[in-house]
């Protein structure tokens, strides 16, 4: 370990990160003021990983390869890229299509990051990995968020990644979760010890202006000297306060000043190339002198400790050495360099246009268009990020207003379509003054809108984008108001909305000249007027189940569909269909939407096998993607299903998280969904006053938690309590409205719950025919709906003193609830039961007792048979970390190999 003057402590603590890694692998920012000794602090820990046998992985963030995809990612594994070939195949073509070793098209980055994780888990197998990324603020947006997803994913890998990020700048790494270690300023002791060690020799006088206006800056302390030192020790320096980062460029320039004209021009072109080859620095600078250059043209920078020259190319031993040569530089010599650059890329040409429009002061049509032709490329390959920075670049070079106009509003449309809001609401900005088209205003409305996921304004913004649409329809651009009209019907959903609104919404999607059988027209009907067309999109739905397509794009649309109008089961069965392509295609974006309203039926089919590691999933998945509405949904579905396991505390903890994200803006389906949560934890506890008040205010128009759909989806609670709190009339109203709502709409959710409401709320003398016809119906798909009513007919039984009938239905419904795993409901039946006067045994442990959401989702997926690696693939861990749950798993079940799995989790479910 090197000495390093007043880091003794951080050096201890990454010592020890490093250390643990046998145990389990993690990640670690480290963060800090420029010069502050963070890529010192890595070095070090290099040292050390380096001496117990850990192989160094590396990349380091440049500030002018942001917008080159991927870059900083193939840079760290490029020493390992001979083992991409033992790799499954589609995270083989995903990793070739990202690093340009095959002309596929780029997958999603999370597909692209589970091969980057799976490749690093390879090289830890055969010895222990550092990753140590520097200047992680610099890295481009695709290996950020990738080098993001391996760190969540590091704990059971052999694999420690330590990145340094400079204070005040953000990246993706920021929001992953991970420890941090702030480097602070040195103090007195420290920084004297620091600079007499490097610069024994200063006056007095220098060396006390020196300690003072490096205020403990460790780089500022070894490289100010230097500029002393140029006149001798009598005081170099600027005169006034200059924030430190300007001091110590301005220090580097100095140092330029004495070398020769060709390797100052050398380091400006090294400056600004975007790639680290040697080569093009050379050729480039030969271009600018009109003479030969060779390495030994890089010697003096070498000398006074500029750059670092090895074999695959030149680095600057600092990167405010970079930022001072750029900006050190005038504006026409910038020009000149990128326009040799360009000259000898000729045959890269994606990086030679870049260059070139680097090269240029004013607008310029030829190399805007190259710009645009660019985007296209890389939004064939699948590159959204760069194809977005070159149509913005391209509408900064457009000479015709109207091309400016037109790039802008697609490049807007590209960052919605990334979820980069920041960028798109920018561009849309810029181009609201140019005069756009009726169509351009009508796509910037659309962009808006994809980012308020409906929230505020339902009425007023639901008719604004139907007559939008309208507009749009008559113009012949179809696609464009159907995207207008899902927008719409997502503020039907989102927002308390008029039903002329809603009206509105559907009048215009019906004069649509599309198929009714159209996905997209059957998801803006039930988003929009789920129970005026519940009919409608349920005949539609049925008859699409019965002639599957494979089309997963369009199961996505119908399991949504299905899921507003109360179609739970079939619901289910498009997600069968989506889920899968979600997952092998690596979009986690959708997939985190897909689960979450997988989750919210599977909870109200109290189907606990999906409805676990789905809801886990969804909320682990949202947040990774930065989707906060869809978080606070899924949380809100986990509170659901916590109340069914009787998990009381884990429901308040869930709802209230969710509850706070929501009722700020206004997200209705997630307040209503809060209080269905604590409805039915009280129901659970027994509490029936509590569940009224929780439940009742999904069914008050005028309460934050009225949703016109969620609220069929809660009758049977309502009922229930309101029966065992006394307040049975008190919701005679609300019941006759969703009576008269029923004969619009077959919504199976909505009629098993009345027929649950009639028996429980009809007197004793008239209810045994209602109970009756609640049994009677079909509910094989149904199974918690039936035993509840067989538990309130047991309970109606015993109350009529029919004390020997009771026990079948009480009987019939315990066993029910406890294969479910319904917890409370389960103690119910056989308190229900005791009172009867036949006692039952006590329920046994269950694996969804014993194991984690997570652990039960992989001893299922390993029960059916599946791989550690096909697991992996599935949830996007590595194999490693499936095996490290498995080995966790076996002993909770009582089993010892995987062939036991499948006996253990079916005895558990009884």
């Amino acid at each position: 370990m090197t000495a390093l003057f007043g880091r003794e402590p951080e050096q201890r603590r990454l010592g020890d990160f490093v250390a643990s890694v046998r145990d389990g692998g993690g990640a670690m920012l480290v963060r800090g003021e420029a010069g502050i000794g963070k890529s010192a602090l890595l070095r070090d820990t290099a040292e050390i990983a380096a001496a117990r046998g850990m192989r160094i992985l590396r990349t380091v963030g440049v500030e002018s390869e942001t917008h080159m995809p991927f870059a900083g990612l193939h840079q760290l594994l490029l020493p390992v890229r001979a083992e991409i070939g033992e790799l499954p195949a589609p995270q083989r073509d995903a990793l070739g299509a990202a690093f340009g070793l095959t002309d596929a098209r780029v997958p999603d980055r999370f597909l692209i990051a589970l091969a980057a994780l799976n490749l690093l888990g390879e090289a830890a197998a055969r010895s222990p990995v550092l990753l140590l990324v520097e200047d992680a603020h610099w890295l481009d947006r695709a290996s950020a968020d990738v080098l993001a997803f391996v760190a969540r994913r590091l704990d059971s890998e052999p694999i420690v990644l330590l990145a340094a990020i400079r204070d005040g700048f953000h990246s993706p790494l920021d929001e992953a979760g991970l420890q941090e270690l702030f480097l602070d300023r040195l103090d007195d002791t420290a920084a004297t010890a620091l600079l007499d060690a490097y610069s024994p020799a200063l006056a007095p006088a220098v060396r006390t202006r020196l300690l003072s206006e490096a205020a403990g800056n460790p780089l500022a302390l070894v490289e100010l000297p230097i500029a002393a030192d140029k006149q001798s020790g009598r005081g170099a320096l600027p005169p006034g306060w200059l924030p430190l980062t300007t001091r110590l460029e301005q220090t580097f320039t100095a140092r330029m000043s004495g070398l020769p004209s060709v390797t100052r021009t050398m380091l400006l072109v090294a400056a600004l190339n975007d790639g680290a080859a040697l080569s093009e620095t050379l050729d480039a600078t030969a271009v600018i002198t009109g003479g030969p250059v060779t390495l030994a043209d890089l010697a003096p920078a070498a000398s006074v400790r500029l750059v670092d020259v090895h074999e695959a190319g030149l680095r600057f031993r600092h990167p405010l050495m970079r930022s001072a040569i750029y900006q050190g530089a005038s504006i026409s010599q910038r020009h000149v360099g990128h326009r040799a650059l360009a000259q000898v890329l000729a045959g890269q040409p994606d990086r030679r246009v870049w260059h070139r429009a680097a090269s240029t002061p004013r607008p310029d049509e030829v190399i805007a268009s190259e710009l645009e032709a660019a985007a296209e490329r890389a939004r064939r390959r699948g590159d959204r990020l760069s194809g977005l920075a070159a149509l913005e670049h391209a509408a900064r070079l457009s000479e015709v207003p109207a091309h400016r106009c037109e790039r802008l509003v697609r490049a807007a449309e590209h960052a919605a379509e990334l979820g980069r809001r920041d960028i798109a609401v920018r561009l849309l900005g810029e181009a609201e003054p140019m005069k756009p088209s009726a169509q351009q205003r009508a796509r910037m409305v659309w962009t808006r809108e994809s980012f308020e996921d409906g929230i505020r304004d339902g009425s007023a913004a639901a008719r604004s984008l139907a007559d939008l649409a309208e507009t749009m329809a008559a113009e012949g651009n179809t696609d464009l108001a159907l995207k207008l009209l899902s927008s719409a019907s997502l503020r039907c959903f989102w927002a308390h909305t008029d039903d002329q609104s809603r009206q509105r919404v559907v009048t215009v999607a019906e004069s649509l000249p599309i198929d009714d059988l159209d996905g997209r027209l059957l998801t803006i009907l039930a988003f929009a007027a789920p129970i005026e067309r519940g009919k409608v999109v349920i005949d539609r739905l049925r008859y699409l189940a019965a002639h599957p397509t494979g089309d997963w794009q369009a199961a996505r649309l119908l399991g949504s569909s299905a899921l507003m109008v109360g179609a739970l089961d079939l619901s289910e069965e498009f997600r069968a269909v989506s889920l899968p392509a979600l997952r092998a295609q690596g979009r986690l974006s959708g997939l985190a939407r897909d689960l979450g309203a997988q989750a919210w039926s599977a909870v109200r089919l109290a189907d606990l096998s999906v409805a676990i590691p789905a809801a886990e999933e969804a909320v682990r998945l949202a947040h990774e993607t930065s989707q906060p509405l869809m978080h606070a949904l899924a949380q809100a579905s986990g509170a659901m299903l916590a109340a069914l396991r009787g998990e009381q505390d884990r429901v308040e903890s869930l709802a209230a998280s969710a509850e706070q994200m929501a009722l700020p803006i206004g997200a209705v389906p997630v307040l209503a969904t809060v209080q269905l949560a604590r409805g039915l934890a009280a129901l659970g506890q027994g509490h029936y006053a509590d569940a009224y008040d929780h439940l009742r205010r999904m069914h008050d128009p005028a309460d934050p938690a009225f949703h016109l759909a969620l609220r069929c989806f809660s009758v049977a609670e309502l009922a229930e309590a309101a029966v065992h709190s006394g307040q049975g009339r008190a919701i005679d109203g609300i019941v006759a409205e969703l009576e008269t709502v029923a004969l619009t709409t077959p919504s199976p959710a909505l009629h098993a719950d009345l027929r649950y409401a009639r028996a429980v709320l009809a007197d004793d003398a008239t209810a045994e025919p209602y109970f009756e016809a609640a049994l009677g119906a079909d509910l094989r798909r149904w199974p918690f709906v039936r035993a509840r009513v067989q538990l309130a007919y047991g309970e109606w039984l015993r109350r009529r003193r029919r004390t020997a009938e009771s026990r079948a239905p009480l009987r019939a419904a315990r066993e029910t609830f406890d294969a479910l795993g319904v917890i409370p409901w389960g103690d119910r039946a056989r308190k229900e039961l005791r009172a009867s006067g036949e006692s039952s045994r006590s329920r046994s442990s269950e694996a969804r007792d014993v194991l984690t959401a997570q652990e039960l989702q992989i001893a299922q997926m390993a029960a059916d048979g599946l791989t550690n690696r096909e697991i992996g693939e599935i949830l996007y861990l590595s194999h490693r970390t499936v095996s490290s749950h498995l080995y966790r798993i076996f002993p909770k079940l009582e089993v010892t190999s995987r062939s036991a799995l499948s006996t253990a989790l079916r005895a558990s479910a009884g």
